[in-house]
């Protein structure tokens, strides 16, 4: 968690400040606004002004970059508010990053791609570890990187998962399917039959059991035949032992392996003299 004496610092009076003099935070991790949910709280600032100030940080140019309070910026940007009233804090770029994640986590305000985006980008772009980064957020490193774990899943998939209404967990499971295609099948058929999350596991379950059997069937069968050629080489060894000129040829196809053995007839095969 970020601790507000060391990372944010806020200077003590308000100040207001031109809304063209205030630009957005380039980390900001929510995409996503609702038009009615800004109306309304447009409205609702229209009637009592923000009662909760920005907070922002002072660029070098004399212009303010946001840290928190997107939703009000653009609220009050609706309403055509000139000034807007400003907490300006002594933070970092990196820590503003952060912060705007947090934000929105506290408030719930991101579904849960936009989160795993957040996350890594603040991994690589401000060079932060996944166990720094899971301390200031007060969340577990573990936790961490199942979140970032949801990025494996194509652009493509996410927003099909995001337009049905998929929870977390549905798109956690469909992660246990290494294939792609098996996977986009799965997600159709989940979305087809409006599948809850427990039914959507049982059916990949089935589909990587059903994948999976043929495969150990095949191993199986090549381990035996191995098995059963190896026990004609030593059959053929020991007739060759016996002083019996025995011949074998082994071809093998794609589909099949034969293997002959040719031995003299009994009254071809020369008899020992006796000395």
């Amino acid at each position: 968690m970020l601790k507000k004496q060391n990372k944010l610092r806020p200077e003590s009076k308000i100040l207001s400040v031109s809304q063209s003099d205030i630009l957005p935070n380039p980390n900001q991790p929510r995409k996503r606004f609702d038009y009615d949910e800004l109306e309304g709280l447009a409205q609702s600032i229209r009637a009592n002004g923000i009662l909760q100030p920005l907070i922002v940080r002072a660029l070098e140019n004399g212009q303010y970059e946001l840290v928190a309070g997107e939703r009000r910026l653009r609220a009050a940007r609706l309403i055509g508010m000139a000034k807007i009233p400003c907490i300006v804090s002594e933070i970092s770029e990196s820590d503003s990053a952060v912060f705007a994640v947090l934000e929105n986590l506290q408030r719930q305000d991101l579904d849960y791609f936009e989160e795993a985006e957040a996350l890594a980008t603040l991994i690589s772009d401000y060079h932060i570890s996944q166990d720094e980064l899971a301390k200031k957020l007060g969340k577990a490193q573990s936790t961490l990187s199942n979140k970032l774990r949801l990025l494996r899943l194509s652009d493509e998939m996410r927003y099909k998962i995001t337009r049905a209404g998929l929870s977390e967990r549905h798109a956690r499971a469909l992660l246990t399917i290494d294939d792609e295609v098996q996977r986009a099948r799965a997600l159709a058929i989940i979305i087809d039959r409006h599948l809850n999350v427990s039914e959507s596991e049982t059916l990949i379950e089935q589909m990587l059991r059903k994948n999976e059997t043929p495969k150990k069937q095949m191993l199986r069968g090549f381990k035996d035949i191995r098995i059963f050629i190896n026990t004609l080489n030593n059959a053929v060894d020991t007739i060759r032992r016996a002083g019996i000129d025995a011949d074998s040829v082994k071809t093998e196809t794609d589909e099949y392996v034969e293997y002959i053995v040719r031995i003299p007839k009994l009254e071809e095969i020369p008899r020992k003299t006796a000395t």
